[in-house]
């Protein structure tokens, strides 16, 4: 099987609080997909996440939602055009309202930084130049 999009469902407290956190950040949304109870946030071209309020979200499961605060669902990792762009993203996260979770992690290859939305979900950024990956 090989998918042409993908859609993360992320369940939010407030739609209007999420959606203006993540165009500080310089995310856009589709309106066709946008309504009172969700947005479709675009990622890149095959890249969305729905933004779901929890009520709409729980309309699509039967288990409790993870309180992103206090439990980890899922890791969201993007990855960024350059080891400045992580900074600049993170930064930006964090003078909209986000939290850092971890310290910039440098592992010559790979550059890598980490952001919590205002629902606690975790964006992990990443750079990485692959030619220079370690070869064991």
């Amino acid at each position: 099987m090989k998918a042409s999009k993908i859609f993360v469902n992320l369940p939010v407290i407030d739609l209007q609080k999420s959606i203006d956190f993540f165009t500080a950040l310089g995310f856009t949304f589709n309106p066709d997909f946008t309504d009172d109870t969700a947005t479709c946030m675009i990622i890149s071209e095959n890249i969305f996440a729905m933004l779901l309020t929890e009520k709409r979200f729980s309309e699509f499961t039967d288990r409790p939602i993870a309180n992103g605060h206090k439990t980890t669902e899922v890791l969201i990792a993007i990855d960024q055009p350059s080891k400045e762009a992580v900074d600049q993203m993170v930064k930006k996260a964090v003078a909209a309202g986000g939290t850092t979770y971890s310290k910039p992690q440098d592992h010559g290859w790979m550059y890598q930084h980490a952001f919590a939305d205002l629902d606690g979900h975790q964006w992990e950024l990443a750079w990485m130049d692959e030619s220079q990956i370690p070869q064991d």
